[in-house]
């Protein structure tokens, strides 16, 4: 078929049961070629001095833009227009290729993937940190060489050390992040690991969440160390005071001692991930319309969504901006170190644990304390899936056994 070649008529290509081409009808020589699997593919087609009919792969749609692709395309037309032999300048950009192709896992990672990863993925940096920590062995392998074998082998000897299934799932995602990547910029001409299936795992796992005493000894810990944070600034006033140092400010008329218990609170009764809250800032928090914002660029799912406040959640919010010195739209509402952003509490929240005599309970599983005491109070599974922005309701149906009552309703409409 003769098109424009544009983005919009790409988007409406539909493949067939055999490869067709699209020829551009501005640019002589310019082609798209869909194949039945969907994969489209951009050429520039030309005569050589031969009077041969030559074509040059320019790249994958998606790889490239339209716009882009038909740069290339009319540079390698002024090229023949001008007697330039582009088959000889192809192969120049296919040594560079194999160059590419003979690099390491090491060297590909720290050369190529690593810079496009943490500039266009949230967890980039936890991306590259997972695959150099988990897949050293395979550093000095070309990218070619690693094989759905060696990849297996691997998983083995990972479950015979007694890790997770969905921990070694969660790894071998990011490798297979990066080759995906190497396929698409041509450094490896297949995936390796496109037959590779995940571990099997329950779908269905228990979901850990706090019972009525662990929730009341997890507030009363709180509460004695944020008393216990107060007396420690009085006798640090003190010994100032004995040395004729200058006192620091009493905390004994706020309400915390630090950010930790509202930021536990906080992350109780509104189910944020821990990213969000650290990234929360005060121009997010609208006491007016009691509704908290998580914006799209600190969510998983690239997603705002809205959170009413519930009165706890709000009374801690309202407490420790009191206890603010300075306050302005732009401030987190958690600050690190001189107002950036926090990298992690693990040591303040393992000692809180170990004080209130709690086991096995992460800071994510506060998410699903939220999300279960939702369920367990009769809210909606789609309304659960809305306050905690999960992407697909298979993600809620986690917490669709806590709501017996539905189940047994259904059963006694047999009679």
């Amino acid at each position: 078929m003769k098109a424009k070649i544009t983005e919009r008529v790409v988007k409406s290509l539909e493949p067939a049961e055999k490869p067709f081409e699209v020829v551009d009808t501005q640019l002589r020589g310019f082609i798209l070629r869909v194949q039945p699997s969907g994969r489209m593919t951009y050429y520039f087609t030309y005569r050589n001095k031969a009077n041969k009919r030559a074509r040059i792969k320019i790249g994958l749609a998606g790889s490239v833009t339209v716009a882009q692709a038909r740069d290339l395309a009319e540079e390698y037309s002024a090229n023949v227009t001008k007697g330039v032999d582009v088959q000889n300048e192809k192969k120049t950009e296919r040594l560079k290729a194999i160059q590419i192709r003979e690099r390491t896992l090491e060297r590909f990672l720290e050369t190529h993937y690593e810079p496009w990863v943490l500039q266009n993925r949230k967890g980039g940096k936890r991306t590259v940190e997972t695959i150099r920590r988990n897949f050293a062995e395979f550093n000095k392998l070309p990218l070619q060489d690693i094989s759905l074998l060696l990849v297996e082998q691997w998983r083995t000897k990972r479950l015979k050390k007694g890790v997770k299934a969905s921990t070694i799932n969660r790894d071998v995602t990011s490798l297979r992040g990066l080759l995906t990547k190497a396929v698409e910029w041509e450094a490896i001409e297949d995936h390796p690991l496109s037959k590779l299936r995940p571990l099997k795992i329950d779908s269905s796992p228990n979901i850990r969440y706090l019972s009525q005493q662990e929730e009341k000894r997890l507030m009363e810990t709180l509460k004695a160390r944020d008393q216990g944070i107060k007396d420690g600034r009085d006798r640090g006033n003190l010994f100032r005071k004995e040395r004729g140092y200058e006192f620091l400010p009493s905390l004994q008329e706020v309400t915390y001692g630090d950010r930790l218990t509202p930021m536990v609170i906080l992350s109780l009764k509104t189910g944020l991930r821990q990213g969000e809250v650290f990234d929360l800032r005060w121009k997010d928090i609208s006491f007016d319309n009691n509704t908290l914002t998580i914006r799209g660029e600190s969510t998983k799912a690239n997603r705002t969504r809205h959170i009413p406040l519930a009165p706890s959640a709000r009374e801690a919010l309202e407490n420790w901006k009191a206890q603010q010195p300075e306050i302005e739209p732009e401030y987190r509402v958690f600050p690190g170190k001189k107002g950036s952003r926090l990298d992690n509490v693990k040591r303040s929240w393992s000692k809180l644990l170990k004080d209130a005599e709690i086991t096995k309970f992460r800071w994510h599983d506060m998410r699903h304390d939220f999300a279960s005491k939702l369920v367990m109070k009769g809210v909606p599974l789609n309304t659960v899936r809305d306050l905690c922005g999960h992407a697909d309701i298979g993600t809620t149906l986690r917490y669709a056994h806590l709501a017996p009552e539905h189940k047994s309703e259904a059963v006694a409409l047999l009679g």
